[in-house]
């Protein structure tokens, strides 16, 4: 029992990352003025019971915070991989920009510690990657570090004890920088008065300005398509809305490819918020009638949800299955994810969507059989391209990519492979036939285990030498951590709203993302509720982390 609870055994790290992520979170539950830092509080508990004598097993310590960094990266991989490149064309250059002038600021400011204090700039190195909170960044330093002393005739006992120091810098540092950017978060939000609920009604509105779906009541009064099909109108507009149904002369019809438009007929039509307009100039203004109006003087048809439970349709196009022509049901929307889309004919379908539908009861239960509709089955959790997913993330993020000049490859590590790789496969899966549905809540119980177990590890791995890092002398370090996380985020944050007016959830996912820190990226979601910060926390994570783990390695080569 002894080995137990104060061995370093197998048994004895699980029993510690237990005890310390159940107690962080917990602790992490309470709040002052409203306030709390939530799962960070598993980081500083991992702290405390390792500066008091709890160690785990390095080798099982290394090996979760690695795996648990994955699962969390790689399940914001997942989940905004579908909208990953339409969010970069809107406004993800900027973004970007943004995130590399956080990385640079950072730079400078480190460097410029280094010339005021004389501190070495191998040590500083290790401080800035503790205070941007970048573990990849520091283990390329520290790599670089170990191979260029042994290049220089130093022993392996000599590259080890320098790769420690960078290793005690870094464990200093690092809780200041995850504290000192939530700081800064709350603090901006209460100094800009920023209105939540106006922010993420903003970001709602855009969204629905892009691709989902809104229901419009129009009557014909364009003489244009008097006597037209509904073909050839649909064709003129390159299938930009969807006619849900037409009322004739009192009679509800769901249309066909070959109905006629006559003068006065009312339609149904769902299309997207960019289009409202050209839809009124085809057809002919809004007219006022609800939902509930078609719904009264319509007996025979109805509306029913259906979700897409078959996995072999998965990549296949809304038009390949046919559902208008062979069975006279309209689909009006796809809903994905939680939005509407319209139905467009090339929209490729995959695994966990629904389909909006109209049409008599009996047509609608032949194609409910066509595309599945049983929901248990989504409730089977579908781990194949996780894990193979996983694996192509860990050989792409292990891949060396040289630059002339700098004798060591720069990798994009196990954090930044398998998160590029998910985005792939979230955003293309379904085009190369490939299921990656997960449920939202399977998706979350990978994110919050993978977070928990990384910051546990962290912590656990920081505390041995914390204090003793401290009284030697390493309190400066606090002190120059604090200036490299303060001074660039601050910068960057103010610049970001003030000079380009970008929503707070996205300059809080700019912010966790350009310093690269999943513990601010679970803060923001959990504080604010809100799952936007993770799209923009994506965006710029890729870039970010690579030029992150490049300056690490520049700074050591430059101090050599």
């Amino acid at each position: 029992m002894q080995d137990l609870f104060l061995g370093t055994g197998i048994a004895h790290s699980i029993l510690l990352f237990a005890v310390v992520i159940g107690l962080g979170l917990y602790l992490g539950r309470f709040k002052v003025k409203g306030v709390s830092i939530g799962s960070t509080w598993i980081l500083f508990v991992g702290i405390l019971l390792s500066h008091f004598g709890l160690r785990a097993n390095p080798t099982v310590l290394s090996f979760v915070k690695d795996f648990g960094l994955i699962l969390f990266v790689f399940s914001i991989g997942l989940q905004v991989g579908p909208g990953f490149f339409h969010s970069f064309k809107k406004g993800g250059v900027l973004m970007n920009v943004l995130a590399v002038s956080l990385v640079l600021l950072a730079v400078l400011v480190t460097f410029v510690i280094h010339v005021v204090t004389g501190e070495s700039l191998s040590t500083m190195t290790g401080v800035m990657s503790g205070a941007v909170t970048n573990t990849p960044g520091l283990g390329a330093a520290q790599q670089t570090l170990q191979d260029a002393t042994v290049a220089a005739g130093g022993t392996a006992e000599a590259a080890a004890s320098a790769s420690a120091g960078l290793a005690s810098a870094y464990a200093v540092a690092y809780p200041l920088g995850v504290l000192a950017v939530i700081f800064l978060i709350i603090l901006f939000k209460g100094v800009l008065k920023v209105d939540l609920d106006k922010e993420k009604k903003q970001l709602d509105e855009e969204g629905d300005a892009g691709e989902s779906a809104r229901r419009m009541h129009c009557e014909v009064e364009n003489p244009a398509i008097f006597g037209k099909t509904l073909k050839e109108v649909i064709g003129d507009m390159g299938h930009r809305f969807v006619i849900s149904r037409i009322m004739k002369n009192g009679e509800i019809l769901v249309p066909g490819p070959e109905t006629v438009f006559e003068k006065g007929d009312k339609v149904l039509i769902v299309t997207t918020q960019q289009n409202v307009d050209s839809v009124r100039i085809i057809f002919g203004e809004e007219i006022q009638m609800h939902q509930q109006d078609w719904d009264k003087l319509d007996d025979h048809m109805v509306t029913r949800r259906l979700d897409i439970t078959k996995s072999n349709l998965t990549g296949k196009r809304l038009s390949e299955l046919g559902i208008r022509r062979n069975y006279n049901v309209t689909v009006t929307r796809v809903i994905r994810a939680g939005v509407e889309l319209v139905a467009r004919p090339n929209l490729v379908l995959q695994m966990g969507d629904s389909i909006q539908v109209v049409g008599t009861e009996a047509n609608i239960n032949d194609v409910a059989g066509i595309v599945g509709n049983k929901p248990e089955t989504l409730s089977k959790p579908n781990l194949v391209p996780i894990f193979l997913g996983i694996a192509l993330g860990v050989i792409f993020g292990s891949l060396p990519i040289r630059f002339p000049g700098i004798p060591q490859p720069v990798k994009l590590g196990l954090a930044g492979g398998p998160l590029i790789i998910a985005i792939l496969l979230g955003y293309f899966g379904p085009k190369w036939k490939i299921t990656t549905y997960t449920t939202l809540s399977a998706n979350m119980m990978i994110r919050e285990i993978g977070i928990s177990l990384f910051m546990a590890a962290v912590g656990i791995g920081a505390g041995e030498n914390f204090v003793a890092s401290i009284l030697g002398g390493g309190y400066w370090w606090i002190l120059y951590g604090a200036l490299i996380t303060i001074i660039p985020v601050a910068t960057i944050f103010l610049v970001a709203r003030l000079a380009f007016k970008l929503n707070f959830y996205q300059i809080c996912g700019l912010i966790s993302g350009g310093t690269t820190d999943p513990a601010v990226l679970a803060f923001a979601q959990g504080m604010y509720g809100t799952d936007y910060t993770s799209v923009n926390y994506a965006t710029v994570y890729p870039l970010t982390m690579f030029m992150r783990v490049l300056m690490a390695q520049l700074l050591i080569l430059f101090a050599l």
